[in-house]
């Protein structure tokens, strides 16, 4: 088994969430079309389902960033619960 690289940064994963998580931010080199500079590859996870990113920045303000993508697509699957105002619409003849 091979060991994360040191400037990786390593969520837990939580065992039984259904939510999103960051599981990892890692250097990397700039994805094919992008210019230089310092890029990072991060992995979102819920389940089996994986999404890979590439972002521009510090490894803090490319975690900063993915942790709020996280945040983002947690609140999308469960919309805020709240009074609804139903309206019956009249019905033309």
């Amino acid at each position: 088994m091979s060991a994360a690289p040191a400037d990786a940064v390593r969520k837990s994963p939580s065992p039984a969430s259904a939510d999103y998580r960051l599981t990892s931010v890692t250097k990397s080199t700039p994805p094919e079309g992008a210019n230089g500079g310092t890029w990072h590859r991060y992995e979102l996870a819920r389940g089996t389902a994986t999404i890979t990113g590439y972002r521009q920045g510090s490894m803090k303000e490319v975690t900063r960033a993915a942790e709020e993508i996280v945040r983002g697509l947690n609140e999308r699957r469960f919309p805020r619960k709240g009074r609804v105002q139903l309206t019956r619409s009249r019905r033309s003849n």
